[in-house]
């Protein structure tokens, strides 16, 4: 399989570039110390998401094999890693998923697995959900809205129904319930060319709405769409790509830079290769500016080293940041 070019569609600057506003405020974005490691399974998902940065959907053939996942489980043998976080396109249509997950599991003390919901309800992986209950799986569930109208547009008709039936069904298995020890956290994204409403207040309606369907949750997080992939393409074609742009490089926030994911996170993807964060996989902005297959990692990567950026990384430090 060979990956797609699609993912970033080159476009005229029209803000300033990132590192040269990092170097205005006398800062560097360089790593830290890593502590989490992410795994890309690949971008196919049953749903076809407006806000999706990586064009995932159904026809995507990016899916990763067993050979890589084993590089992978050896690569986290050898490396202490407090967190470890799968995710894709829909981590649960990955045939081997199963087997990824199991293994993680033994390597961390925290292990993480992104969904959409939807595809928690896999007739292919029926016992997914009670895998994840068995291993203490934290689940990070993308829900754009409470609206049932506004989460259907951004994802599909229909989306907001099944997404129900499953939280309930996670509910019934004590994610997301207090005392319960699973961890069921929410991921809202804006549903148009906007920023997110302020988090702790979005989380209070978000468990206020859902309590009326009796459903609960740990936590919800509130993060700016990343003008890429197919959200670059809807801001495009709406012609709002400049406006958002220039709102994302308008709100930076220097005192976010320092607790960014991408100083303390490595990221592999679907086929192997090493990245900073999913975001700069999604542009093709290799960890180092080296493509580098996680075959050929011994240690955590070198504390100090110079992280590349581009125009997305504003979405990241716009406001409060995405940390």
């Amino acid at each position: 399989m060979r990956p797609t070019d699609d993912l970033a569609t080159p476009r005229a600057t029209i803000v300033e570039p990132f590192d040269k506003v990092l170097a205005s405020h006398g800062l560097k974005l360089v790593r830290g110390k890593t502590t989490t490691l992410q795994v890309n399974v690949g971008y196919l998902c049953d749903l076809v998401c407006r806000h999706c940065h990586l064009k995932a959907g159904p026809q995507r053939p990016e899916v990763m094999e067993k050979a890589t996942m084993d590089a992978i489980i050896n690569y986290a043998s050898r490396v202490a890693f407090d967190t470890i976080d799968i995710t894709g396109g829909a981590p649960e249509l990955n045939p081997h998923i199963t087997y990824l997950v199991r293994q993680l599991a033994k390597q961390t003390k925290k292990l993480i697995v992104r969904t959409n919901l939807v595809a928690l309800h896999n007739e292919h992986q029926p016992d997914l959900i009670e895998l994840y209950k068995e291993l203490g799986v934290t689940l990070v569930a993308s829900l754009p809205s409470t609206n049932a109208s506004q989460a259907d547009s951004q994802r599909g008709k229909g989306v907001w129904t099944r997404s129900m039936a499953v939280l309930k069904h996670l509910n019934s298995l004590g994610y997301g319930v207090e005392g319960s020890g699973l961890e069921l956290d929410l991921v809202v994204n804006p549903a148009g060319a906007f920023l997110p409403g302020e988090q702790c207040q979005l989380e209070k309606k978000f468990k206020r709405d859902l309590l009326r369907q009796e459903i609960y949750f740990t936590n919800l997080f509130s993060f700016a769409n990343v003008p890429l992939g197919r959200f670059l393409d809807w801001l495009k074609n709406s012609g709002n790509s400049e406006n958002y742009l220039q709102n994302l490089s308008g709100r930076f926030n220097p005192a976010a830079v320092e607790k960014l994911m991408c100083r303390s996170l490595i990221s592999v993807s679907w086929d192997g290769y090493l990245y900073d964060c999913d975001f700069n996989l999604g542009v093709g902005l290799h960890h180092g500016a080296v493509k580098t297959h996680i075959s050929e990692l011994q240690t955590l990567p070198d504390e100090g080293f110079l992280i590349p950026t581009g125009e997305h990384c504003y979405s990241c430090t716009a406001g409060a940041g995405f940390t």
